[in-house]
């Protein structure tokens, strides 16, 4: 349902429908539906993917989580009292998008919202988490779309508790931050993960609150930019900003890196973020005082947008 909402306010404001690829795991490994839309006249590119899948995580992957996870840890041999190698039996769920329009004034989104829970080799509960958030990527900045973006997101936390949105503010600038360039990857949102403070039934509330909150904030901002006119010095940008959204994924995005770790993972949906066009220019900096430099005003030095 949640994934219709998405496709369907998208549609309405593009010339090109979704296309829909549903998959499934082999070994009742579950599966899920991407929808992807491509060459429209207001998105470049993006997919909207739902999955449920089941499995086991690897050694590998138990010990990179560990770290946040102190009740996460590899089942034992009932002779020796070893660790098995076998892995981890997981279940995980969640809703992922990534939108890129044509426009350069109009900017890319990333939304995400998702369960995971692991079990013990007699099927006890062994331990489970949230995670997820919003946030936007410009090109260009336009202080009123990332109020609104903001605003909206802050608003749907605060149904909750007040102290949600500062703290997950801040989580999204730090982890969407580029350490290499020293830039965030765009001006945040909300992002958080491995949450497990609250009631679940509270926290599955809390979630759909902030998806609720998407639309109407994204659809606006798109509508607002869409038919600008632009230059292909601006479309250049475009491509050397989605060069950062690459470098990103690819290198720092936990989601990525687990999906590609897991056996059986389906590469498309993993990579149906990245643009359609990226760039690199050796040495590149924008000139002082240009709406370019603007932008890195902000990468470099996340703001509030609201109060």
């Amino acid at each position: 349902r949640k994934q219709a909402e998405i496709t369907q306010g998208l549609e309405s404001i593009d010339t090109v429908k979704f296309h829909a690829d549903t998959w499934t795991r082999g070994n009742d490994g579950g599966g899920g539906t991407s929808m992807v839309i491509q060459d429209g006249t207001t998105f470049e590119k993006g997919g909207v993917n739902v999955s449920v899948v089941y499995g086991q995580l690897s050694p590998a992957a138990v010990s990179a989580m560990k770290a946040d996870h102190k009740n996460l840890r590899l089942p034992e041999d009932p002779k020796t009292g070893l660790p098995v190698t076998d892995g981890v039996k997981f279940f995980a769920c969640g809703l992922s998008m990534v939108i890129h329009p044509v426009n350069p004034h109009a900017p890319t989104t990333h939304l995400n919202y998702r369960y995971f829970e692991t079990w013990n080799q007699d099927g006890t509960p062994q331990t489970w988490w949230f995670g997820g958030g919003a946030d936007l990527t410009p090109s260009y900045l336009y202080e009123e779309d990332g109020q609104l973006f903001h605003q909206l997101h802050k608003d749907a936390l605060d149904k909750h508790d007040t102290a949600l949105y500062p703290r997950f503010k801040k989580w999204c600038d730090e982890y969407f931050y580029i350490t290499h360039r020293k830039e965030t990857r765009g001006i945040g949102g909300i992002f958080f993960d491995d949450y497990d403070e609250r009631d679940p039934q509270e926290i599955l509330k809390m979630v759909e609150d902030c998806f609720d909150a998407f639309l109407p904030s994204y659809l606006t901002i798109v509508k607002r930019r869409k038919d600008m006119p632009y230059t292909k010095e601006e479309q250049q940008w475009q491509a050397i900003r989605r060069g950062r959204y690459v470098e990103f994924n690819l290198i720092y995005d936990r989601g990525t890196q687990f999906g590609l770790r897991t056996p059986g993972s389906r590469v498309e949906s993993i990579l149906m973020s990245l643009p359609e066009h990226a760039s690199w220019l050796y040495n590149h900096h924008p000139a002082p005082g240009s709406r370019e430099a603007k932008l890195l005003e902000v990468t470099t030095k996340p703001r509030e947008w609201v109060k």
